[in-house]
């Protein structure tokens, strides 16, 4: 899943970002609502977690323009202000769902995940298949009954690859999906990974190398 955090407290927008990526989410971080629209207009982002206050372009407007757009994105409003009104409002800009501040990380996590859940054909929360079970709230992995210990970008791979339901998934899609913008296109790290996810969840072997194409289950 890949995330845009968009927050003009640094340290919070910071930190938000760092828990998200031990949840094994991509994510790209600005401070103001005009780089927001920027990065929307270059990369596909599942989820965005959207300030409302902000400098340059208010949240409110880049909601609006979100919305126009069309994008699959879902938005996630932040925003000190919790009465009633104001997540009402928040709602009626376009965003689908709000969360007041201060908040806790743990239902931060759970909210965007199940925001990320309704961007494509909806998923149940447990992932199966090819005797892989995944439960992407837990980060659990089980292959056989037995439990796969996985770095957070193995982990990553492997659920875009699950959610991909047995399409192949080129490395251009993992690498969009599984790592941020600072990531080297160029890099070999989308193979890398492959072969180590290969090598921990076992014989006999799931990932499946479509060549000149990419990867599937």
């Amino acid at each position: 899943m890949r995330v845009l955090v968009v927050e003009d407290e640094q340290l919070l927008a910071d930190a938000v970002a760092t828990g998200l990526r031990r949840e094994a989410m991509a994510v790209d971080v600005v401070y103001d609502g005009g780089a927001a629209l920027e990065r929307i207009g270059v990369n596909d982002y599942d989820v965005v977690v959207l300030d409302r206050d902000l400098p340059v372009t208010h949240g409110d407007e880049v909601c609006r323009k979100l919305v126009d757009m069309g994008l699959p994105t879902r938005v996630l409003m932040l925003t000190a202000a919790g009465d009633v009104s104001d997540r009402v409002e928040g709602l009626e800009l376009g965003a689908d769902d709000y969360l007041p501040k201060p908040f806790a990380f743990s239902e931060l996590t759970a909210r965007v995940r199940a925001l990320g859940r309704r961007t494509s054909v909806p998923l149940p929360p447990v992932l199966e298949r090819a005797g892989i079970r995944l439960d992407p709230n837990r980060r659990e992995v089980f292959r056989g009954g037995e439990e796969v210990h996985l770095a957070p970008k193995e982990f990553a791979v492997l659920e875009v690859l699950m959610r991909s339901e047995g399409s192949v998934v080129s490395a251009e899609q993992l690498l969009e999906k599984a790592w941020d913008e600072n990531t080297d296109p160029f890099t070999n790290v989308v193979r890398v990974t492959v072969m180590t996810l290969r090598r921990k969840l076992g014989e006999p072997p799931v990932i499946v190398t479509v060549p000149g194409s990419g990867y599937r289950i």
